[in-house]
């Protein structure tokens, strides 16, 4: 199988389809294209901020700190305020659309609209198989669905595994092969645009090739769109993961998605702001997405980009009930590789859609502009942050050096010390709610022990930051196939 059969037929249709794929976004509005991760005027702003500090620190260094700590304590908590604000607006059980089975079963078959499913993969022979049989198991007219399976030409061991697990054969005539041409950037977005050449459905959906979806999201979607306004043009399902057990950071990372994906992008949908679109099962109405640029291939977190992107263009997204299983990374080394990457993707995402702030603020107004800065912009910065104030926390503390008491006065140690302790507290209470309602009492403990999770957060940031200045646009692969459970973590 090839890309021949799924409509690149010619190389000059494919020549054009790995054309627009790379320079598609970069052409039509390279405003909002992360090709370049720092326009002059940013660049020289932050140069000119550092020298600033650094002026400042020579001529009065207790004062410049005071002033930097006092700034980090105002951002710290304007972060952790809006994210219970966001929490408490996701609380209500109609902050996510329900589709139940009777309602999604019983759309009428011959409304059902074509369908497209882009999985791309790339050196992940090892999940082939899981993944032919999650797709022959969604539930829907295999004459109205495509799924794409995209691989990039090169990735011998993944195309020999597809071709092994039998992509083509009967049952599986849906399922097609793409071969996505070696050309930079080698990312994701690349290969989904690639693949969006090929597309035939009016809904679009991606999916990872080690998800385990719902066997009927795809009828729920459906449903979803035909009640919902035409100004919904993505709904995001909810991610989980089937190794929750596996070992204590499988724990954390349930427990982190649980908060996310069930609270917290039902309360920005509720709100109306921007929302960070997860890397798989976000549903498109692919008019719309072919029309507002589809993926960057330079924005290591496209998904949440193009959730910016819908937002600014006066679209909306949302949220349905309906899951599908990853595999959680168990390996710290592996999982610090993943979440730096989506750390710097944030920075990266927040930094392009920042070059025209007076328009995005009169797209999407005030209120949603700063939630965007706080949560594309604070996330990664909070995690830095939480683990300086820690550290500060923990050697006047343990040590009471003279330094920090002559550096941090009463009026800015001790706010910040309540600050931390507050905020800290609340994400654990969120994360102990989120859990409860997710049925997951399972969790508790890796509830109670988090701050170990942000220690590794911190260190994601950390790097992601650097990464962001050092090589903006690489993609730093994630290995799948290390889970070792197949337990439901609904």
């Amino acid at each position: 199988m090839s890309a021949e059969l799924a409509g690149l037929a010619t190389e000059s249709e494919r020549s054009h389809a790995l054309h627009a794929a790379v320079h598609g976004l970069r052409e039509t509005d390279p405003m909002s294209s992360a090709s370049v991760a720092f326009l002059p005027w940013q660049r020289n702003t932050v140069l000119a901020g550092v020298a600033v500090v650094a002026v400042c620190a020579v001529l009065a260094p207790k004062w410049t700190l005071v002033a930097l700590v006092a700034a980090c304590t105002l951002g710290y908590t304007a972060v952790m305020v809006d994210r219970v604000v966001i929490f408490a607006r996701g609380m209500p059980r109609d902050a996510i659309l329900h589709v139940d089975d009777d309602r999604a079963r019983e759309f009428p078959e011959d409304r059902l609209p074509p369908y497209t499913i882009l999985v791309p993969a790339y050196g992940e022979p090892e999940v082939v198989g899981d993944l032919i049989a999650a797709l022959n198991g969604l539930d829907y007219p295999r004459d109205r669905l495509q799924a794409l399976l995209l691989l990039e030409e090169d990735d011998t061991p993944t195309i020999e595994a597809a071709h092994a697990a039998g992509i083509g054969s009967a049952g599986s005539e849906h399922i097609t092969i793409v071969l996505v041409p070696a050309a930079d950037p080698r990312t994701k977005p690349k290969a989904c645009n690639y693949g969006l050449h090929a597309a035939t459905g009016d809904i679009v959906t991606i999916y990872d090739a080690e998800d385990i979806p719902d066997p009927l999201q795809l009828r729920r979607v459906v449903a979803a769109f035909a009640e919902l306004p035409r100004s919904v043009v993505c709904i995001q399902a909810k991610l989980a993961f089937h190794n929750a057990r596996q070992n204590l950071l499988t724990a954390w990372f349930t427990m982190d998605y649980g908060l996310w994906f069930g609270f917290l992008l039902p309360g920005l949908m509720r709100s109306s702001a921007p929302i960070p679109l997860g890397g798989t099962s976000n549903h498109f109405r692919r008019n719309v997405l072919t029309a507002i640029g589809a993926w960057d291939p330079y924005n290591v977190t496209e998904d949440a980009d193009l959730g910016v992107r819908i937002a600014a263009r006066g679209y909306s997204t949302a949220v349905i009930d309906s899951t599908t299983l990853e595999e959680a990374n168990p390996d710290p080394i592996n999982w610090i590789r993943q979440r730096s990457r989506w750390y710097k993707g944030y920075l990266q995402s927040w930094l392009v859609h920042a070059r025209r702030p007076v328009e995005l603020w009169r797209k999407i107004g005030p209120i949603a502009f700063l939630r965007f800065t706080l949560f594309l912009a604070g996330t990664p910065i909070i995690a830095c942050l939480n683990l300086l104030f820690w550290f500060v926390t923990l050697a006047w503390i343990f040590g009471q050096p003279q330094i920090i008491e002559q550096v941090f006065p009463a009026a800015v140690y001790f706010p910040a010390l309540i600050a931390l302790v507050l905020g800290n507290a609340v994400t654990v209470y969120m994360n102990l709610i989120a859990c409860r309602e997710n049925g997951r009492p399972d969790l508790l403990v890796a509830c109670l022990v988090s701050p170990g999770y942000w220690l590794l957060m911190a260190i994601a940031a950390t790097k992601g930051c650097w990464q962001l200045i050092r090589n903006p646009s690489y993609w730093e692969k994630t290995f799948h196939g290390l889970g070792t459970s197949t337990e439901a973590a609904e």
